[in-house]
């Protein structure tokens, strides 16, 4: 008799540790799955604040130009594309790219693809960068285009800018603003005479004769955007 009760009871255990167990593995199973769907999640969210790639489209801002006005890209209705620069007064390799900048918008914006420059720096902590400061220093140098101003900080990160100088060409297909290039202006920041390869220069032209943009992508050489 006593063995029967010990068989018996035995196999009440063995069947309810079957059970938990099994729903403890179906628990365990619940917790991964979320944690891997959280992870997928976490990756989603951090591929989207890298900012743009080629082939998506840019939306359109309105920010301060030096000259006290609000723009857009919207407000280029002629225009064919954009060749967006975020620059700053500051950062040398910003500077030994200012002529060059300004020489791209006095080639391209007659063929309409005008320069639109970006300050995305937070000036709190860099005064060279605030508003004033970029107010004289396009007096100084005379740019002939549009120098804005992040305020905020608001635009850069949508485009995944991490560097000044930083390019974005875009290209108006139906109204939208489609990312054509991003990277550097050419090869050499220390000496223009320099240069072995132009590459906002030949995307813009290749966009221009409608054949493809001959490098899409290249690393941006400058001082990271202060934050």
């Amino acid at each position: 008799m006593k063995t029967l009760l010990f068989i018996a009871s035995s196999f009440f255990l063995l069947s309810a540790c079957n059970s938990n167990c099994s729903q403890n593995n179906e628990n365990d199973a619940k917790f991964t799955d979320t944690k891997v769907s959280e992870k997928k999640e976490e990756k989603s969210d951090e591929t989207k604040s890298k900012g743009y790639n080629i082939g998506d489209e840019a939306t359109d801002f309105s920010l301060q130009n030096v000259d006290g006005n609000m723009v857009s890209l919207s407000d280029y209705e002629d225009a064919q594309g954009f060749i967006v620069i975020f620059t700053c007064n500051h950062c040398p390799y910003a500077v030994a790219y200012e002529d060059r900048i300004i020489d791209l918008h006095v080639r391209f914006a007659p063929l309409g693809y005008p320069v639109i420059a970006i300050n995305p720096n937070d000036s709190k902590d860099y005064p060279e960068d605030n508003f004033e400061a970029m107010q004289k220093r396009a007096q100084e140098k005379q740019f002939p285009f549009v120098y804005l101003f992040d305020k905020g900080q608001k635009i850069y990160p949508q485009y995944g800018a991490t560097h000044t100088p930083h390019v974005f060409v875009l290209e108006k297909e139906n109204n939208r603003n489609i990312v054509q290039y991003i990277g550097a202006i050419d090869n050499n920041y220390e000496n223009p005479d320099e240069v072995t390869e132009t590459y906002v220069a030949d995307a813009v032209n290749a966009l221009l004769k409608n054949t493809e943009v001959p490098k899409t992508k290249t690393v941006a050489i400058g001082c990271s955007i202060k934050n």
